[in-house]
């Protein structure tokens, strides 16, 4: 019998808690990093505990492929009146190739959620300024990109379009291969 991904976070949870506790050393973390007056700054205790939790993690993200455990969660997200059941890569598993078609294939329901909920809303795309949008333009945006994620505030609801690595899209430096761009729909004019 294979863990599931609750078993891995809770695993992951576990080892991090007795990193930071000190009951774990690495003996070698020194030599890992390549600059000894970072490594000295940090210490020797710190760096041991930031290296064997990042080789413990790496031993996990090799069982979640050798056995195909999804790194994704589910979490309810709800907004005035309506709510989707959203599927997310936690932040400590990586995704396996299974979990990129579950994302693509909830991307309707999605979808049909932010339409639902931000059809009486203000949309505004991400940029400095923010720049207004309409639901056309979102639409077409929405066609473009591999699938969708959604958050909300207490006043804002935000639709992730995103596209390439799961565990990268968030990230500046992943674009142009993979990427997330933001709209945002809120109850007035942006400010």
């Amino acid at each position: 019998m294979s863990y599931t991904t609750q078993d891995l976070i809770k695993i992951l949870d576990e080892e991090l808690r007795a990193n930071w506790q000190g009951k774990r050393v690495l003996f070698s973390s020194y030599e890992r990093l390549n600059n000894p007056v970072v490594a000295k700054a940090i210490g020797a205790e710190q760096l041991s505990k930031v290296f064997a939790y990042r080789d413990f993690r790496a031993q996990i993200h090799d069982y979640q492929l050798k056995h195909q455990v999804s790194g994704l969660v589910w979490r309810r997200c709800h907004f005035y009146g309506y709510e989707v059941d959203c599927p997310e890569l936690h932040n400590q598993l990586i995704a396996i190739p299974q979990d990129k078609e579950t994302l693509r294939a909830i991307k309707p329901q999605i979808l049909d959620f932010w339409e639902k909920a931000s059809s009486h809303l203000v949309l505004w795309k991400e940029a400095k300024p923010p720049t207004p949008i309409d639901a056309a333009t979102v639409k077409a945006l929405v066609s473009e990109v591999e699938w969708l994620e959604v958050e909300t505030t207490q006043r804002e609801l935000i639709l992730n379009l995103c596209w390439g690595k799961p565990k990268e899209c968030h990230y500046q430096w992943a674009r142009p291969h993979s990427g997330c761009d933001r709209v945002i729909a809120t109850h007035s004019v942006y400010s």
